[in-house]
């Protein structure tokens, strides 16, 4: 029986899922919801998007997906705290990021709307899929892709949106060893290393897989011209803590304007830390770690959150940085985590309730 939710049309699943789920067990990102958002752009225009019962998508061979690479895609999570209401962190952002990767890739933007009022009514849908379990969350993938035909290299003329979900436990667990990067590079100027683009991440792939041969978790992505300066974390944004300053790279061509970025640069200054957003090198970090004042590194983004780093490679040498009671990495993500669980107040009005 269909039914409308923020004027979104609802097609129910038949039968759930969810009883064969291990809530206690959950791995990131390998069970999905009972439904997904569905939306289609033809005819030049966006169509009314659908929640619709989550199912495998039917591609003819000559989609410029799998040709031309037109993808982008964002990561979001809903919790559901203790009074049973479910809140987002910041979906605006992940919004407006969407349409700026997509403009970027030539795929039309999307409405707020459809996003907004789509996300929420799937949300409504698959309720019961949001986990309350300490450090768990209903992970939100929604993604654009070209799904129009034909062999010609230019944009296509079909797009399909989607938003799927997958309750999930912790991304990472414990610390993670990484290896600065000497050769490959995640991205270049005038690229779109800013847009959170599939091709992106496939292009991490090859060099990451080296650097686990190498007895490494994760690459640490420098500039494509020198490899002089610190980027990227794997797929995430880097904080670096050299003394009492937490330094992390400006945003550009190269590099994502993360989400969990900025929240951790306000929350930082908004508790004393001293935060340089500036240029930092792999001269900086290396002459940091052995005169003993780099204190921390960590990744952030949306799926661990924060991500400590226990030590570091380059050029033939590992570094271990210290190990340290109080860290800047678990003060800042416990208090990303309790405003995004509704645990303490949010004076930066990031919380967002969905109803």
């Amino acid at each position: 029986m269909n039914a409308i939710i923020n004027n979104i049309e609802i097609i129910k699943a038949k039968t759930t899922k969810i009883n064969d789920v291990d809530f206690d067990n959950l791995k990131f990102g390998h069970v999905f919801s009972d439904h997904m958002l569905e939306c289609n752009f033809k005819d030049g225009k966006w169509q009314a998007p659908k929640v619709v019962p989550y199912q495998a998508i039917s591609l003819d061979p000559s989609s410029k997906i799998f040709h031309y690479g037109q993808s982008v895609f964002e990561g979001m999570k809903a919790y559901k705290d203790e009074n049973e209401d479910v809140w987002l962190f910041r979906p605006i952002d992940n919004f407006k990021r969407l349409n700026i990767s997509s403009k970027r890739l030539a795929i039309p933007e999307l409405p707020e709307s459809y996003f907004m009022d789509g996300l929420k009514a799937l949300l409504q849908v698959d309720n019961a899929w949001i986990p309350k379990k300490d450090g768990s969350s209903l992970y939100i993938r929604p993604f654009v892709f070209a799904s129009g035909n034909g062999f010609h290299a230019s944009p296509a003329d079909a797009y399909k949106f989607i938003i799927a979900c997958a309750p999930s436990g912790s991304y990472f667990s414990g610390k993670v060893k990484v290896l600065i990067e000497e050769k490959y590079s995640r991205s270049a100027n005038g690229g779109v290393g800013f847009a959170k683009a599939g091709g992106n991440y496939a292009g991490q792939f090859y060099p990451t897989q080296l650097a686990i041969e190498k007895g490494y978790q994760q690459v640490i992505w420098t500039d494509d011209n020198t490899h002089e300066y610190i980027e990227e974390a794997g797929a995430m944004n880097i904080f670096v803590r050299i003394n009492d300053t937490l330094i992390t790279g400006p945003t550009s061509d190269r590099i994502l304007d993360g989400i969990t970025r900025k929240s951790i640069i306000e929350l930082a200054k908004a508790e004393g830390i001293p935060v340089e957003v500036r240029k930092l090198s792999v001269h900086e970090v290396v002459s940091a770690a052995k005169d003993g004042s780099l204190k921390e590194m960590f990744g952030a983004g949306t799926a661990a959150v924060i991500s400590p780093i226990s030590g570091f490679g380059y050029k033939d040498t590992d570094y271990d940085l210290p190990e340290l009671e109080d860290t800047y990495a678990s003060s800042l993500k416990k208090r990303i985590t309790d405003i995004q669980t509704n645990k303490a107040e949010d004076p930066f009005g990031w919380r967002y309730k969905v109803e």
